[in-house]
């Protein structure tokens, strides 16, 4: 197995991946626009600030992971020349770490955000309080949709390298 090529193709599936981030990101920008151009009610002009904000989060969050693993691609193969063992310790090291922080923050977190946002959309009816709340469900439930297939990924490659470790 060539655990170069499969970091290598890790690393592209996830530049893929943030890429989803961007479009979602630039969608809730648009949203907002829309509703601060078109808004009539106070519900649509209370949704401007939320729509922009969680735009900006996710335009943040895809830009830092594209850029990220960019880089890491062109990292891996020089880490890789001057110390294969070395470079797939490293590489586990990692990955058990994003493993142990997809499952604290996106599998445990995020879904506890979401059900205090949806006691808040349930429990307070002012306008701005449920366009928060709507967005803020929206924003997650895209985070929790890219990194639960990022999640996968990652444990796949987990896999190979345990593997590859293995065999050497």
């Amino acid at each position: 197995m060539d655990i170069l090529k499969a970091s290598t193709d890790w690393a592209k599936a996830e530049v893929f991946s943030t890429t989803f981030f961007i479009i979602a990101g630039v969608l809730f920008l648009a949203a907002g626009i829309g509703f601060w151009r078109l808004g009539q009610t106070d519900l649509a002009k209370a949704y401007i600030i939320p729509m922009l904000v969680a735009g900006a989060l996710l335009l943040i969050i895809g830009f830092g992971l594209f850029f990220t693993n960019i880089s890491r691609i062109s990292s891996f193969e020089k880490a890789y020349q001057s110390d294969a063992p070395a470079f797939i310790q490293s590489e586990i090291k990692r990955v058990d770490d994003t493993l142990q922080e997809y499952k604290t923050v996106v599998f445990t977190a995020i879904p506890f955000i979401i059900i205090a946002f949806a006691l808040i959309l349930f429990f307070v009816n002012t306008p701005i309080w449920r366009a928060i709340s709507m967005t803020a469900i929206a924003m997650l439930i895209v985070i929790l949709l890219i990194d639960g297939t990022a999640h996968a990924r990652i444990a796949d490659y987990k896999k190979q390298l345990v593997l590859v470790e293995k065999q050497e």
